[in-house]
């Protein structure tokens, strides 16, 4: 059976509605509480849900309620703070929280004095996660969730993802939203996803440094990069949050009118307001009808692998689509061909050594370029040169070029941003007569377009094995082929 959800979303997304829809749907809090126990945070917070109405609807509301904020509760209720004029900092780009108001928390001057001196970087954030020996999975999806978070964030500020910082109380909440999801979504075996167009919201939302226009900066950043069809409800309210729409990016096989599909369960996950409509995230969930596929924006997921010929791949592995196992270190799930920002760098050179330039190569891949390579050209008074050209992603730019300018005789760099269709890349493995070797599979979509083993192994194999690399090319291959 290929089990699919679609998550509509009338009033938005954000990540505590996610697991209220769920929770509402058959996943088990007391499940959710034992893995993510797994994290070594649970003194931070606690879980709890509770069934509201919203316009005369029943929906669960999913809490996290930070060992923080208990302590600063005042004993009489009534003198808690309006969440709209709360702030809820998650996330922390040198000087930029993270909000929404679906978050929404209660601090004092001592609890803010603590968040502001505490942070958690996105691979601390990335240690607590793999550390957590979770399903691999659900892993996998987290780490790409929270990955695409700080992309986002950090092309919003111009800074590198590694340098943007979570607040230690935000982070815990963030932690707990986008770990829960996948783990729900795991635990229900759903195979495929769909949502929504999302509505844009309005007014503003107040962050730690003022108030920010609604949608905000990281939410916008994400639409564009994956084109989410968007549409006013005409509610001036922060809806979509960048915790919600980060995990909407990640695992979405499109955005738009729901596939042909047999509904088998309805999750109903509460959002924090009452609206002028049920502010209710709607989970479908149910059997896919065979031959149909996702309309608008099919293809715009999130990245796998993000490294062109001749770069480096990563792993951004995520939840399976049609037909797939789960997502192995050796064996990632298909997905749909992706869209994304580039940033293009080129400079030609005349005046530098070879070697010189086989340097740079390795310099730029260190920096996080996805790809570099020369073409030979004729310059100014037929003096012979090379184009030096370096693909990265825009939060990478001034890294690279700051390794052009110091390690070439360059005096200036071109620089242009352009779109690239990627394909989706899975990491193989085979076992050959003289040892294993990676292959490297791109797919559009569901179609084997290209094979090809991967260099290193093969030359670290015909090194050892005193072979030519061409044979354990051609052995890889053939073993490829012969196992499929």
């Amino acid at each position: 059976m290929n089990k699919i959800a679609y998550f509509d979303c009338p009033t938005g997304i954000a990540g505590d509605m996610c697991i209220g829809a769920l929770i509402h749907a058959g996943v088990p809090l007391e499940y959710l509480i034992e893995k993510l126990n797994l994290l070594g945070i649970s003194t931070e917070y606690q879980l709890r849900t509770e069934l509201v109405h919203r316009n005369t609807q029943q929906a669960t509301k999913f809490y996290v309620d930070l060992a923080a904020d208990l302590s600063l509760k005042p004993e009489n209720p009534a003198t808690e703070l309006d969440p709209s004029e709360t702030e809820s900092p998650t996330f922390d780009a040198r000087r930029h929280h993270h909000h929404g108001e679906e978050h929404s928390h209660s601090h004092g001057e001592a609890e803010a004095e603590i968040s502001h001196s505490h942070h958690r970087n996105l691979p601390e954030i990335e240690q607590i996660i793999v550390s957590a020996k979770l399903p691999p999975r659900v892993e996998a999806c987290s780490l790409a969730v929270f990955r695409k978070l700080a992309e986002a964030e950090a092309a919003v500020h111009g800074i590198p993802a590694s340098e943007v910082h979570f607040h230690e109380v935000g982070a815990t909440d963030a932690i707990i939203d986008i770990v829960g999801t996948c783990l729900g979504l795991d635990w229900l075996d759903i195979q495929e996803f769909y949502f929504s167009a999302m509505p844009t919201g309005g007014g503003t939302v107040k962050a730690a440094h003022g108030r920010l226009a609604v949608p905000t900066p990281a939410v916008m950043r994400l639409w564009e990069t994956h084109r989410v069809p968007v549409y006013s409800n005409g509610i001036d309210r922060e809806l979509c949050t960048p915790t919600g729409t980060a995990i909407a990016c990640t695992l979405a096989a499109s955005f738009g009118p729901p596939p042909s599909m047999q509904i088998q369960a309805i999750g109903l996950g509460a959002g924090s307001r009452n609206l002028a409509i049920p502010n209710i995230l709607r989970l479908w969930i149910g059997e896919k009808q065979e031959g149909e596929r996702g309309r608008v924006g099919e293809g715009e997921s999130g990245r796998v692998g993000v490294g062109e010929s001749g770069g480096k791949t990563g792993s951004h592995s995520q939840f399976p689509m049609p037909n797939s196992q789960f997502p192995m270190p050796d064996a990632q799930c298909p997905m749909p061909n992706s869209i994304e920002t580039i940033t293009v760098l080129e400079t030609q050179i005349d005046d530098l050594s070879p070697q010189a330039i086989g340097y740079v190569f390795d310099a730029l891949f260190a920096a996080g370029t996805l790809d570099v390579f020369t073409a030979p050209i004729v310059m100014k008074k037929s003096r012979l040169g090379v184009l030096l050209t370096a693909i990265c992603h825009p939060e990478f730019e001034e890294a690279c070029e700051a390794v052009i300018f110091r390690e070439t005789t360059t005096l200036g760099i071109r620089r242009s941003t352009q779109q690239r269709t990627i394909l989706h890349r899975e990491i193989q493995t085979v076992k050959t007569e003289y040892g294993e070797v990676k292959i490297k599979v791109a797919k559009s979509g569901e179609t084997i377009v290209n094979v090809q083993p991967e260099y290193e192994d093969c030359a670290e194999i015909a090194r050892i094995k005193n072979i030519s690399w061409r044979e354990v090319h051609r052995l890889a291959l053939q073993s490829w082929y012969d196992r499929t």
